[in-house]
């Protein structure tokens, strides 16, 4: 009987491991070099690979992040989802006392090389709409969707 748990144990373990490793066999060693070299207390990798980049989804300090990398290692983005609270407080206020009517259905911040961007996406029964901020400064109208009406 202990023989069947340990062993139970062992492939559970194996699977867990695996599944949370990330599949890193098509990512060049240059890109995850620079991954490990820049996020080394990173958890829960999951690697994709498109035609020329990779996608890391990651864990780190309890936070889900998205990077983006070159084949060359070089890091072109690092995305995360927000709350309101994270924005900066124009951007905050601004989104937060024009709601009416709309409410938020998406939020995340993208940081590349020197910049920083805000994106917001905003619905109510009839459209949804994507404000962009870069660097802090006032929100911009990015994609406008009318919704299907039945």
């Amino acid at each position: 009987m202990k023989k069947k748990i340990l062993i139970v144990a062992l492939l559970v373990s194996s699977i867990l491991t695996s599944a949370f490793a990330g599949k890193t066999e098509s990512v060049s060693e240059k890109v995850l070099t620079s991954f490990r070299n820049e996020f080394k207390q990173a958890q829960e990798l999951n690697w994709e690979t498109g035609k020329g980049f990779a996608k890391v989804t990651f864990k780190l300090n309890e936070q889900v992040m998205f990077g983006y990398y070159e084949e060359n290692g070089n890091l072109v983005a690092l995305v995360r989802n927000i709350v309101t609270n994270q924005l900066p407080i124009n951007l905050m206020t601004t989104v937060l006392n024009n709601l009416e009517g709309y409410w938020i259905t998406d939020l995340f911040e993208v940081a590349a090389s020197q910049s920083r961007s805000y994106y917001v996406t905003i619905q109510n029964a009839d459209n949804t709409l994507v404000l962009k901020s870069e660097d802090g400064g006032a929100w911009q109208l990015y994609k406008k969707t009318r919704k299907d009406v039945d």
